[in-house]
């Protein structure tokens, strides 16, 4: 086999109950604040807290060095394997070193022997690691959380060549989804995006789950009426649809808009936050402790969300598990986590978005706590712990059943 040290066997491979080796392949992982990276984290701590065998492979931050360290997620120590990476122009994603990556991972393969190699990336460490498990017969698996559209927005691109780069960008996705044993998405609706878009069938659609006991809902309709957006403030997330219309707002109904959150988009916000004349009503945390955010989600009165580029979006699902109904564009993933306990609005409409959030907010006491009480009961198919239990089986080649969708 391809890099193997033939003087150190590989050790038995794991009883199908018992503890697994598992190799996590991120382009993004924290201190990276973004979607995928809190999913790989959140996914090796608790599959540590099972019991199992977690490494991760994913670039060093800014400021430091390549290598093997210890790190503490969650509560727990994991195995990182840091490769040298380079930044992304104009972006805070980094990116490992493409022409030594394959290199870099097998040695790490051959070190770890892996049971089950686990991708949340095929851009470069992904795409290196893949090749390198299928050269040693380990079984992968993929979960996509690639949207061509999230990347290409931050590079200096003419708009009239963003759909060919689009085409592009799936046909190398392809190369590398088409090797792997099984794919996962967040939701059916972006399984079914992700099977059009690479041309594979059976992807499976698991939630990224989360901890819905570390959320707070009060049992009683706030006193105010604020809105509540967390997310990164990046341009795919549409904020400007959402102050806009905040200025449509009657202003008898007295609503706030706080903003958790921060990103490369940020003076761009601020600026047009002073040109609109709403300063006195938005609030910009800036990146947030997970207290801060908790507590935002648990004293606010709607949650807004007007991204058009969500496969799943934990920060609405966050928003669930506090009790808040929910106001999301009608576009990707969102249409599944509205059923009842919110509106879906036209994606960027801001007047549609304002006369739903007026809806909410006006509503007697009486609809908006049923709207609460739907997004809670709403939340239980995406607890963190099936989650977890959905992977372990795929890791030992088990049968697994599509997971339902909020909304469904």
């Amino acid at each position: 086999m391809s890099g193997q040290d033939d003087s150190t066997p590989p050790p038995p491979p794991s009883p199908r109950s018992g503890r697994l080796r598992v190799l996590m392949a991120a382009d993004t992982f924290p201190p990276d604040v973004n979607g995928a990276a809190n999913f790989c984290e959140r996914l090796a701590v608790g599959l540590t807290e099972r019991g199992h065998d977690v490494h991760i492979v994913a670039p060093a931050p800014t400021g430091t060095r390549p290598g093997t360290v210890l790190e503490q997620h969650g509560g727990v120590t994991l195995t990182v394997h840091r490769l040298f990476s380079l930044r992304w122009p104009g972006h805070w994603l980094r990116f490992a070193w493409p022409w030594t990556a394959r290199r870099n991972t097998a040695r790490i393969l051959d070190a770890f022997h892996p049971d089950v190699v686990h991708l949340q990336s095929h851009i470069v460490i992904g795409r290196a690691v893949t090749r390198e498990a299928i050269d040693r017969g380990i079984p992968v698996i993929a979960t996509n959380h690639f949207m061509p559209e999230n990347v290409l927005d931050q590079a200096p691109l003419p708009q009239w060549i963003i759909p060919l780069a689009i085409r592009i960008a799936w046909r190398d996705a392809a190369k590398t989804y088409r090797l792997v044993d099984a794919i996962t998405a967040p939701t059916r609706r972006a399984a079914e995006y992700l099977e059009a878009a690479v041309d594979v069938h059976d992807v499976l659609a698991v939630s990224c789950g989360i901890e819905a006991s570390r959320y707070t809902s009060r049992d009683v309709r706030p006193a105010d009426n604020e809105i509540v957006f967390v997310g990164r403030i990046a341009a795919e997330k549409q904020i400007e649809v959402l102050l806009r219309a905040m200025t449509l707002l009657d202003p008898a109904i007295g609503a706030t808009l706080t903003i958790v959150g921060g990103g490369d988009h940020v003076s761009t916000i601020e600026k047009l936050i002073t040109e609109l004349g709403i300063g006195d009503r938005v609030t910009l945390t800036g990146f947030s402790s997970d207290e801060v955010l908790r507590a935002a989600l648990t004293n606010g009165t709607v949650f807004a969300m007007p991204s058009t580029a969500e496969l799943q979006s934990i920060a609405s699902l966050e928003a669930m598990a506090s009790g808040l109904p929910i106001v999301a564009a009608d576009a990707m993933a969102l249409p599944h986590l509205v059923d009842g306990n919110g509106y879906l609005f036209r994606a960027g409409d801001e007047r549609d978005m304002a006369a739903k959030l007026t809806a909410v907010l006006t509503a007697d006491d009486e609809e908006y706590l049923r709207m609460k009480h739907r997004s809670l009961a709403m939340i239980a198919p995406h607890d963190i712990e099936r989650t977890l239990q959905t992977f372990e089986s795929l890791y030992r080649g088990e049968p697994v059943a599509d997971g339902p969708d909020a909304g469904r």
